[in-house]
């Protein structure tokens, strides 16, 4: 077992990878009542191209990784929940663009509960019966969705900026695509992305790394995973403009919902490359954007947002691109507001005190955020899918310069790579 120590924030972690491949690090936190696990895969809505130690391409259809998140609660001996319930856990489980992540917070019983998660996670359950019972459980999810205003304004945005990467796909799928989803094709993506080596465990809260430990070991020996080679993914050349430019969508909402954002297109960057310009870019929209900067103050002045507008950056070596906006009475107003306070700010550069303020507050947030073991758990993982460590933030946070910020300002709002997602009444 290796430890990690982190000083700057006071942290230690335990680390340990199983015979079968399986990462897992364990953070003690002395005092919490509370512990914490995610078990995840590197898995997720975008990766429906892929192939395994060099062989052929396998496609495979749009939400399967969703639709395999679903059916791994069913066992033949009955429903997960109730038995983690049973045993004073909550239990839950989410894919995103790039992970699967199963988990369960619980104050007693922990050794069962960490038992449950990997037993359930590696006992796969597939019929052609409860297959196609699910399909109708998750068309009528996707519907569901299709009448909420916030969901289609924001897959909206994404769907006009990306002609063909996979992002620009709802993560359930569509109803034809799941259609298509049949019991060998969900042991494919089972065995392929649910194999050890893929996968990463996270236990944070008041346990004992040794106990953990043991505890993993033991559970891992006792089944039998066939070896694996490294896994390819495929994505098509994704062309530099935007797909759409303006993309409206009608639903019966009180006032418009509008969300634009900026498509970047560069070549992929190295993980610590990747991590700063995600963090400098972070902290330049909440420097020019912010509830504490005069933009937002000015436009909130003049009715033209409410408490719902916020922005946003998403990238990975394969995508990056932003989500700004929220309620408006006007979105055409909104962006020509906006437009001008960027372009004169692009000029003339974000204000010192600004930006050290905002630099202050990340940094406050980022350590409050450790004392969280929900958040914890979550950021870990999706940092650690991308070769990144979360508990080496801070030193990062520390070093970002305005220079940097003005850089990344004058470089990301590339007017001909923007989309405009809209939502009211009146869209045609």
């Amino acid at each position: 077992m290796e430890t990690l120590a982190y000083p700057g924030v006071m942290e230690t972690l335990y680390r340990e990878i199983m015979p079968n491949g399986l990462e897992v690090v364990v953070l003690p936190k002395e005092g919490f009542s509370k512990t914490y696990a995610t078990f995840a895969t590197r898995y997720g809505s975008i990766d429906n191209r892929f192939a395994v130690d060099k062989g052929d391409p396998i496609s495979v259809p749009d939400g399967i990784a969703h639709f395999l998140e679903h059916k791994m609660f069913e066992e033949p001996t009955g429903d997960i929940f109730a038995t983690f319930a049973s045993q004073g856990a909550s239990a839950n489980a989410f894919t995103s663009f790039d992970r699967t992540v199963y988990l369960f917070s619980a104050t007693e019983q922990i050794p069962a509960n960490l038992e449950t998660l990997l037993d359930f996670v590696q006992h796969p359950y597939f019929t052609d019966e409860n297959v196609e019972k699910e399909k109708g459980i998750i068309e009528q999810e996707i519907n569901m969705y299709r009448d909420n205003a916030d969901w289609r304004v924001y897959f909206g945005l994404i769907d006009a900026l990306y002609h063909v990467h996979p992002i620009h796909i709802d993560i359930a799928g569509t109803a034809e695509s799941i259609r298509q989803i049949d019991k060998e094709t969900l042991y494919s993506c089972y065995e392929t992305f649910y194999h050890p080596s893929n996968m990463f465990l996270f236990i944070v809260g008041g346990v004992k790394p040794l106990d953990v430990m043991e505890l993993v070991r033991n559970n891992q020996a006792r089944k039998t995973f066939a070896p694996q080679g490294p896994i390819a993914r495929y994505f098509d050349p994704e062309p530099a403009s935007v797909k759409q430019p303006r993309k409206l969508t009608a639903l019966p909402v009180s006032q418009p919902k509008c969300l634009f954002g900026f498509k970047e297109h560069r070549e992929p960057l190295e993980p610590n490359a990747l991590l700063r310009t995600e963090l400098i870019t972070k902290l330049m929209l909440d420097s020019l954007l912010g509830s504490s900067s005069p933009i937002y103050h000015e436009l909130y002045d003049d009715n033209l947002i409410s408490d719902s507008f916020g922005h946003e950056f998403n990238s990975s070596e394969d995508y990056a691109f932003s989500v700004i906006g929220g309620e408006t009475r006007d979105p055409d107003l909104l962006i020509e507001r906006l437009r001008e306070a960027i372009e004169n700010t692009q000029k003339s550069g974000l204000n010192v005190q600004s930006f050290e303020r905002t630099k202050k507050k990340k940094i406050g947030g980022y350590l409050r955020m450790l004392n969280s073991p929900e958040a914890i758990a979550s950021e870990f993982t999706r940092y650690r899918f991308r070769g990144a460590d979360l508990f080496k933030l801070l030193p990062l946070y520390e070093s970002i310069t305005i220079e940097e910020a003005n850089k990344r300002l004058r470089e990301h709002f590339n007017w001909d790579r923007m989309a405009v997602s809209i939502v009211s009444k009146g869209a045609k």
